[in-house]
């Protein structure tokens, strides 16, 4: 998955039409705007996770992740399917990509230090107990060095596994 985010404020949630009426209440369309002339619309699905199992309402600053090699509808405003949402936090950072075997993101912009107090869980909630090496992950943290990459000791991890 190439992980890539957007980050905006919320400005219109409603339902998404699958065309499965099994399916209505089941998906939302999530309209952000960054407030700099860019909009786009998340698909969230049952499957997309949410960090913290927040809800999320209109108004509130969100970053949505969403896998930039799949499929999108050739639309404006782009629309993406939402992989990971979170409510933005100024107490907490959060970061979606691929960490390498050194536990560094894909973009060089984090590094990671694990202590055993950092928790590791899967998007179901129980403990990971296998490698989190070479995976995507959610990773939630506070303050980082000032060192090139910038390094944190996480908080939290979760694994996402495909």
């Amino acid at each position: 998955m190439n992980l890539q985010s957007f980050s905006g404020v919320v400005m219109v949630i409603n339902d998404f039409y699958t065309g499965q009426n099994k399916d209505a209440g089941c998906y939302v369309l999530m309209t952000v705007d960054n407030g700099r002339g860019n909009v786009v619309n998340f698909v969230v699905e049952p499957t997309t996770y949410f960090v913290n199992h927040v809800k999320v309402h209109v108004g509130d600053r969100v970053t949505g992740f969403y896998d930039a090699d799949a499929a999108t509808p050739m639309i404006y405003p782009p629309q993406f399917r939402a992989v990971v949402m979170s409510k933005d936090s100024r107490r907490e950072n959060v970061k979606v990509d691929y960490f390498n075997r050194r536990l560094q993101s894909s973009d060089g912009t984090l590094q990671l230090n694990l202590s055993p107090q950092t928790e590791i869980l899967s998007t179901n909630g129980q403990y990971f107990t296998g490698n989190i090496t070479e995976r995507n992950l959610i990773v939630l943290y506070g303050a980082t060095t000032k060192s090139i990459p910038p390094q944190t000791t996480p908080h939290k991890i979760i694994v996402i596994c495909s």
